[in-house]
């Protein structure tokens, strides 16, 4: 017999989110996740993917994949630090080492788990963390999880950063202090302001800290975000992911070979935790050697973006302040928002609504990732249904 207090808890919490336009539907994808996608028979321009660089179906990285599961097996077998370290793990490391401009690169199951795992490893109940507000809630979560102290600063703030720096390091409470943030905030596609981050953190010698899972294959040739910056020396912490532009699945870490070595021994992820499996990091090592060798396909992405926001811009929606492919449409209220996404939906296009706690309330909006491998013929097509949809719901 189940719990009535629970279930009593779940029906009345569902019910809530669902009156509030709050929850959230997921659909299920009948084949691939490319810029045409099918749901319940129906096709779709697909702009909810964060395959941005189309490489998650590029068929260079799938036979990569099946031949690594022929030679090596379904799965790694065993933890890293047992024998589920094969010399493909390495082989990828190595190549991401060089691709970042770091002395190492250690790869964890996600960018998630990335996080969980840097942060926890290194700061602990006497340190202090300066958080970006607006940081992934993955950087929370480990924020949270090394019992260290936050420090929120406002978003992109500079002078707030300054100043609650100044406060923590003339506190005398703290052994270490860490400035953590997004290398692009994940809703809105703005670029954090590492220059003068950096120079803060050199003046208060403070352990510096960049998610760059949206910057990665995106900004710096493909390097990403600190790279964009020419900040390869001044950055302590890089971390990536390699399921967005990368195109399969895993994050990782990239510094210095001194951190690197000791979030091996320290980092609870790597070390109970089964590896990636052979074929995903086959298909990554591939993915990372095209990004290497070519920057077409980022040359595309951004094309396509700018094709995307100068439309919706013309049209009179809103689409924030994005230095990136990111291109988010504000619409506001949760109820309508989602009722948008659907009418989108209806017409052929698939974007999803992002609202309440991904974003703060009151801020619903689309979230438009436009790739590499989408056509004109589509994206005309996408900007002509938000006119259409647009002026029926009398919001633009």
């Amino acid at each position: 017999m189940s719990s009535q207090a629970l279930e009593q808890f779940l029906t009345v919490n569902i019910e809530d989110l669902k009156t509030k336009g709050l929850y959230n539907v997921i659909d299920t994808l009948q084949g691939a996740n490319g810029p045409v996608i099918q749901i319940d028979g129906k096709s779709l321009i697909n702009l909810s993917s964060n395959n941005y660089l189309g490489l998650a179906t590029d068929q260079r990285l799938i036979d990569a994949s099946v031949k690594a599961a022929q030679t090596y097996g379904a799965g790694a077998g065993a933890v890293r630090t047992i024998n589920g370290t094969m010399d493909l793990h390495i082989e990828l490391e190595d190549k991401l080492a060089h691709f970042k401009k770091t002395e190492a690169v250690i790869v964890y199951q996600s960018g998630f788990n990335c996080n969980m795992a840097a942060i926890s490893a290194v700061m602990d109940q006497y340190d202090a963390i300066l958080s970006d507000e607006l940081n992934h809630a993955s950087i929370i979560d480990g924020c949270r999880l090394s019992r260290a102290k936050v420090i929120r600063y406002k978003h992109s703030d500079m002078d707030d950063l300054r100043q609650k720096t100044k406060e923590a390091t003339e506190s005398g409470q703290y052994h270490k202090i860490m400035v953590i943030t997004d290398g692009v905030f994940s809703m809105d596609g703005d670029i954090a302001k590492l220059p003068e981050i950096a120079k803060i953190a050199e003046e208060f010698d403070l352990i510096t800290y960049v998610d760059d899972a949206h910057g990665s294959g995106v900004l710096g040739a493909g390097a990403g975000t600190v790279k964009h910056f020419g900040l390869s020396d001044h950055i302590d912490f890089q971390i990536g992911t390699l399921s967005k532009a990368i195109g399969v699945v895993g994050g990782y870490v990239a510094g210095k070979k001194q951190l690197i070595e000791w979030l091996k021994l320290r980092s609870r992820p790597f070390l109970f935790s089964t590896s990636l499996p052979p074929a995903a990091i086959a298909a990554c090592s591939t993915s990372v050697d095209i990004l290497m060798s070519d920057t077409e396909l980022i040359e595309r992405l951004w094309a396509n973006s700018k094709e995307l926001k100068h439309g919706l811009s013309q049209l009179g929606y809103d689409v924030g302040q994005s230095e990136t492919p990111i291109t988010p449409c504000i619409i506001g209220d949760e109820v309508t928002t989602q009722q948008f996404s659907k009418r989108l939906y209806e017409e052929g296009v698939y974007a999803k609504a992002i609202v309440f706690p991904t974003v703060p309330k009151g801020t619903g909006r689309i979230r438009n990732m436009p790739t590499a491998v989408h056509t004109k013929e589509m994206l005309d097509q996408v900007i002509s249904v938000y006119e259409k949809v647009g002026k029926e719901m009398n919001l633009i």
